[in-house]
């Protein structure tokens, strides 16, 4: 247990931090990371909408907390935040909230829904709108969390692509949404910058 223990926390980056609008990974490292291009040369426009997935908070039974920490914490990275959004537990009104909403280059995010209670049906709705998964992304979430909360794993979150659109399901809680996208942003901007069709490397020193 101790090995595993000193093995996740020298795999997950402890430190991640902003220089200007691009995110930049210190030791130690995540070898997933290490060796990603984290500083364009020019500036990057980026955009994303934020879906929170409630029942109660789209009743109006409970304040809305997730979405807009999630949103605060994209406009420091440096989205534009074009439109937030509750909808409830419904898998085709989360669906076409998805659909109406991933076009162009833009980041998707949805906060709720991902654990395995009945009424969580994020992730199903999230899969059947992608057009690929990018399976490492959620799996990377998780085991960060593992440092937060011994419940990481029961996370269902998935994260896909559709079109020049890329998709992430967060957590319902605010810390927990917060922290597993603080997690993947740099893995994030990077994805986009893919999706968008920007594949060529970097000149090596």
């Amino acid at each position: 247990l101790f090995q595993q223990e000193q093995l996740l926390h020298f795999l997950i980056p402890r430190r991640i931090f902003q220089d200007a609008a691009n995110f930049i990974v210190r030791p130690p490292y995540c070898f997933a990371v290490q060796s990603m291009p984290v500083t364009p040369k020019t500036p990057q426009i980026r955009q994303a909408v934020v879906i929170t997935v409630s029942d109660s908070c789209h009743a109006g039974s409970r304040v809305d907390l997730s979405g807009p920490a999630v949103a605060e914490h994209l406009r420091a990275a440096g989205f534009t935040v074009l439109a937030t959004e509750i909808v409830p537990d419904d898998q085709p009104q989360i669906q076409q909230t998805l659909l109406r909403h991933a076009t162009g280059n833009i980041l998707v995010v949805t906060t709720g829904g991902t654990g395995i209670a009945a009424r969580d049906i994020t992730p199903e709705a999230t899969r059947a709108v992608c057009e690929r998964l990018i399976e490492g992304i959620p799996e990377f979430m998780r085991a960060d969390g593992l440092r937060q909360s011994p419940m990481a794993p029961l996370s269902r979150a998935v994260c896909g692509s559709r079109g020049a659109a890329l998709l992430l399901n967060l957590p319902g809680s605010p810390a927990g949404a917060v922290a597993s996208l603080a997690s993947v942003l740099p893995l994030l901007c990077h994805a986009l910058d893919l999706l968008a069709g920007h594949t060529a490397h970097p000149p090596q020193p």
